[in-house]
């Protein structure tokens, strides 16, 4: 399966730190925020990802990221040229994605919580032995501002409306998405929303339509957290903050998954930690190396 992080967009809701530079190199707490979204692809086993973002951007992203040789991934980048909908993501990665299937992660979302990685590895399954799609819901105040996904009785996903006036739940899908290779076909033929966007959502449904949608909700014991004020900035801070203070274990700690799933050797990380040894993220990773710790925090 490949992977695609979609860091595109102007930001206008984060000016003006974000007149300068891209949401997604902002730090949230210790790490810059696009950690957070590539971790997630990486504690679901994939290893080829495509970063897609700004033509202003993009080399940003290449300085801090590079080939990703030091995570054990590969990475490659391409542009976006206008934030057309999330749902351009694959028409702009269809060469990459080739005939394999693909997940995608928006940029500026943070998920967390133990037992995420098995149900990251359920959804790939999923996609690979060619059961759809998989998105995930989750429980959110003002579903107003959301795609909203509406269940029968059974608990079965039967329909999906973009930032409906009148939401049929609370439940929305968040920027987490695994899908089969057929995305690429169904995003090509895809029309402009009344927003003139490619819409995501739409996407969704097709799959919905013909019975593929996986709706995996993520209840108690995970937070989800989209990033795109400025007081969900401070609160993912804060959160990522408290739990890495209580639990001992950092989330998104890129180095940390590489080695734990063998994808760099402990020379390598030793490497790491050489740049870094004087706070406490290049600690973390001393106590990594040092088997200190004995249950990944996912």
């Amino acid at each position: 399966m490949k992977g695609i992080i979609l860091a595109g967009g102007s930001g206008t809701r984060l000016y003006p730190l974000t007149m300068v530079t891209s949401k997604q190199l902002l730090p949230i707490y210790d790490k810059p925020m696009i950690y957070y979204p590539m971790s997630v692809l990486m504690n679901a086993g994939i290893r080829d990802i495509l970063i897609i973002s700004t033509p202003q951007d993009t080399p940003r992203f290449k300085s801090l990221l590079g080939d990703g040789h030091q995570f054990g991934v590969n990475l490659t980048y391409e542009v976006q040229p206008s934030p057309d909908g999330l749902a351009q993501a694959f028409i702009i990665g269809a060469d990459f994605i080739g005939n394999d299937s693909v997940a995608m992660v928006l940029g500026d979302n943070i998920f967390a919580g133990h037992g995420l990685k098995k149900r990251l590895k359920a959804a790939v399954d999923n996609a690979e032995n060619g059961k759809g799609a998989t998105v995930f819901g989750y429980y959110v105040d003002d579903p107003e501002r959301f795609g909203i996904v509406e269940f029968d009785k059974e608990g079965k996903a039967v329909s999906i409306e973009e930032k409906p006036e009148h939401p049929k739940s609370n439940y929305c899908v968040t920027g987490l998405y695994f899908y089969d290779n057929r995305v690429v076909e169904y995003a090509k033929n895809l029309k402009p929303s009344a927003r003139g966007e490619l819409e995501i959502t739409d996407l969704n449904r097709i799959y919905l339509e013909e019975g593929c949608l996986n709706v995996e909700l993520l209840g108690q014991g995970f937070t989800w957290l989209d990033t795109g004020t400025h007081e969900s900035l401070v609160d993912a801070t804060n959160f990522v903050k408290t739990v890495e203070q209580h639990q001992h274990r950092k989330i998104a700690c890129l180095e940390e998954i590489a080695y734990l799933n063998g994808w760099i050797s402990k020379d390598e990380l030793t490497e790491v930690y050489e740049v870094m040894k004087k706070n406490q993220y290049g600690q973390y990773l001393k106590d990594v190396m040092d088997g200190k710790y004995r249950e990944h925090l996912y």
